[in-house]
């Protein structure tokens, strides 16, 4: 049942690196990456499409994934953002103990073509454990007559992280006879000591109780504490010592349980109890306690079980010798583990490609990594295959190989290859292992081109000038040769409206795509179509992607005034009472805009005005309002300049002449009204006439303006003093006036008779805003009586 799993499972890595073509750079390095232990499954770490030079697409379609040593999933891939995650909490001390700095080795592996990159990530340490004493109370035994200056070894805090945040320093609670004395060990680790400064008098005290303090150098630091308890003992002269304060012993990792390691001694010149010796390990490890013992009498250090030089290469032990008075020394035992050659070489497939198609010389068919955890010798490696194979075996890192085609196969000749791989390593003896791997080969066209992306949308600002590019479509193919040349084409469109090939063109050797004419984004906005690619293979494979192209508004649409209407008609011309309030509503301007957007956003702003600061326009809505009361100095008649803009990049701006007539009841005399330009004829030559004839005459109009402006004013006053008794007549109003009552922007109720007249000019203009009466029904034509009846209805009066 297991050998039958294992197939099934070979089978599956076989279908899944299907048909992966044209790999190229195997082997390349990424990284370092670097995050911190315990960091929360799902964390960040970076971003391999940056790091590949990829797309998302790209690395989804190519099934990009991540392979580790000893197939540990530590790390996973995101495919649809291509970020580099954690995909468990790592804690850095079950990973790799003590070592320094703790890394793993992994691959990234991307398929069609098939791609193989190295990568390593660094797990940084952080401050998670504290020190801690193996005991609460650590027990001296001092003698009373100790020299100052004498030292006496103290128990280690043990801390399992490392480096800085390791144990960094030893403290000892305040007092008047020591001081504590940080020391270093060969390989690192910290121990304390205490110094005496202060003689003792184990009569006056004859015990001291402190307490020692251990600190790491973690931001902020973790400390953890033991009571230390000084007996102050009375005389006893000489403390064991042993022969050598350090003892250097290798060991094989091979040697049995109960394996004598070293023996050890020291002499005590005392006699009695003060001169007996037992032997002992001085705060030992978790590690060092089930791995060594020794014997209390004769000093006998053993193996308590077997040592592995792949999980602990070398150990430092103290031994303490302690006589019957309470004193003790010191030695320290390093013992360094030899590897030997105990491990076989492992091979580890990561990929494999089959078949592989034919004429397809130097073609990457698998990716594997060997391992043996052997040191020196002992795991060095070499891969090799046999030599009348058409392949060949590369080398594309450290431990990790790929194999290639070595010429073009040729499937009619061979369809299949059963290669085995042989890797040994160097030690004595040496130790071998072999895996082999079935290849197919085979020839057919089986990869349609693919686009990068599935639907594209490409932007281009209307007015755009013709034959521009506009944007690139661009698909890929995994064949080779022939199979993969890919040549573009547009799709008919399923829109019978949309004249495609009026709009787009496209280059078949690249797909870049053109605008065949400027684009109007007030007549089209956005349209769609597809793009097709198709290879040379036989049979040809294609695939299509859509694109849609979106017309960006430029501001090439000024603002175009509704009302009042700018033509060469008669004026138009607004009725504002004397009487009126400040903020009585005169008119209001509308304008659109054909733009969109902020293109399409209109202000409105006063530019000139007859009789400045007597009206404001609002500059939102385009209300033209009075802004004080009216006097009897300000004119009857007044010509407003309206600018309206719109909020484009630049601006365009449309300006709108309104004219105002005062009006004070019937007393009010003829006021003539402005004139109106004619519009200059639309042929040049009549243009060209009227320019000459208004800049011969500039100099004599500028005079004659000035005379008649002094005159008018004069004639005004006159009027207005001979008229004011006339009154508004009751009753019936004839048919020829105006009713304005409560109508327009009139605060008061006022009959007028409005009679439209030509000179000689053909401008016209209201001839008088009289009080009426029967006897002035002669003085309008029936011509201008309709000309009249039009100007009313076009201000929206009715009778």
């Amino acid at each position: 049942m297991e050998t039958a799993w294992m197939c099934n499972l070979r089978q599956r890595q076989v279908l899944a690196f299907f048909v992966l073509l044209h790999v190229s750079g195997a082997g390349a390095e990424l990284g370092p990456y670097s995050i911190e232990e315990e960091t929360e499954r799902g964390s960040f770490v970076a971003n391999l499409g940056k790091d590949l030079g990829v797309d998302l697409a790209e690395i989804s379609n190519r099934r990009a994934r991540i392979i580790s040593q000893e197939n540990k999933e530590h790390l996973q891939l995101n495919l649809q953002s291509g970020d580099l995650l954690i995909n468990e909490k790592l804690d850095r001390e079950e990973l790799c103990g003590p070592i320094e700095p703790c890394v793993l080795h992994f691959q990234v592996l991307m398929e069609n073509p098939l791609e193989v990159f190295q990568a390593e990530l660094r797990v940084m340490d952080i401050n998670d454990y504290s020190p801690v004493f193996s005991e609460r109370e650590m027990i001296l035994r001092i003698l009373e007559n100790s020299a100052l200056g004498d030292t006496f070894p103290l128990n280690n805090a043990l801390d399992s992280d490392v480096a800085i945040n390791n144990i960094q320093t030893y403290r000892l609670s305040s007092n008047s006879h020591f001081l504590v004395v940080t020391r270093n060990r060969s390989d690192g680790r910290k121990y304390p000591e205490l110094v005496l400064e202060k003689e003792l008098d184990r009569e006056e005290e004859p015990e001291l109780r402190l307490t020692l303090t251990a600190l790491d150098g973690g931001a902020p630091p973790r400390s953890g504490t033991a009571q230390v308890l000084i007996e102050v003992v009375d005389i006893n002269d000489n403390a064991p010592k042993f022969q050598q304060p350090t003892y250097r012993v290798q060991i094989p990792e091979n040697s049995p349980t109960g394996s004598l390691v070293l023996t050890v001694s020291a002499n005590d010149l005392d006699s009695g109890d003060y001169g007996k010796v037992l032997y002992a390990l001085s705060q030992p490890s978790e590690d060092i306690s089930k791995t060594l013992e020794v014997n209390p009498v004769t000093g006998e250090i053993r193996l308590r079980k077997e040592v592995d030089f792949e999980t602990i290469p070398s150990y430092e032990v103290d031994i303490k010798a302690t006589d019957g008075g309470g004193l003790s020394g010191k030695c320290t035992l390093l013992l360094k583990v030899v590897d030997v050659n105990d491990n076989a070489p492992e091979v580890m497939l990561s990929a494999l490609t089959s078949p592989v198609p034919e004429n397809s010389p130097d073609e990457v068919v698998a990716v594997f990594s060997v391992k043996d955890p052997d040191s020196a010798n002992n795991g060095k490696m070499i891969a090799s295959i046999e030599e009348d194979l058409p392949f060949l075996l590369k080398s594309s890192g450290k431990n990790f190989y790929t194999l290639v085609t070595k010429r073009a196969l040729d499937r009619e000749e061979r369809e299949k290859y059963n290669i085995t791989i042989t890797v040994s390593d160097l030690g004595t003896p040496r130790l071998t292992t072999q895996h082999t791997i079935t290849v197919q080969v085979s020839d057919t066209n089986d990869n349609a081109p693919a686009f990068n992306q599935t639907s594209y949308t490409l932007f281009v600002r209307e007015n755009n000038s013709p034959a521009m590019h506009i944007g690139t479509i661009s698909a890929t193919d995994s064949d080779a040769g022939s199979n993969s040349h890919i040549s573009y084409s547009l799709l008919p469109s399923h829109d019978p409206q949309l004249a495609l090939d009026s709009l787009i063109s496209i280059n078949a050797d690249n797909g870049q795509l053109f605008a065949l004419r400027a684009l109007d984004y007030e007549a089209l906005q956005a349209f769609e179509f597809h793009v097709g690619a198709i290879d040379q293979g036989s049979p040809a494979l294609s695939s299509q992607a859509l694109v849609r192209v979106v017309v960006l508004d430029d501001n090439d649409n000024a603002p175009f005034v509704l009302y009042p209407m700018q033509n060469s008609s008669a004026p138009c011309t607004e009725l504002l009472p004397r009487a009126a309030e400040p903020g009585y509503l005169v008119t209001k301007v509308v304008a659109v805009d054909r733009d969109s957007g902020q293109n399409a956003w209109l202000s409105f702003q006063l530019l000139k005005a007859t009789e400045p600061g007597l009206f404001s326009v609002w500059a939102h809505n385009g209300e033209v309002r009075t802004t004080r009361l009216l006097s009897e100095r300000d004119v009857p008649k007044h010509r407003l300049v309206l600018l309206v803009k719109d909020n484009g990049d630049p601006p365009r701006s449309a300006s709108v002449t309104l004219h105002v007539l005062v009006v004070d009841g019937f007393s009010q005399p003829y006021l003539p009204l402005p004139e109106v330009a004619r519009n200059p004829a639309h042929d040049e030559d009549a243009l060209t006439l009227y320019l000459v004839i208004a800049l011969a005459s500039v100099s004599s109009l500028f005079l004659l303006s000035v005379l008649l402006f002094v005159g008018v004013r004069l004639c005004r006053r006159a009027r207005s003093a001979s008229l004011s008794g006339y009154s508004v007549p009751e009753g019936h109003i004839p048919g020829h006036l105006v009713d304005v009552r409560g109508v327009g922007t009139l605060s008061q109720s006022y009959q007028y008779d409005v009679c439209l007249m030509g000179d000689s000019s053909g401008t016209s203009e209201f001839n008088f805003l009289k009080p009426v009466f029967p006897s002035s029904l002669d003085q309008c034509s029936g011509k201008e009586i309709e000309e009249n009846s039009s100007l009313h209805n076009s201000f929206g009066f009715h009778h």
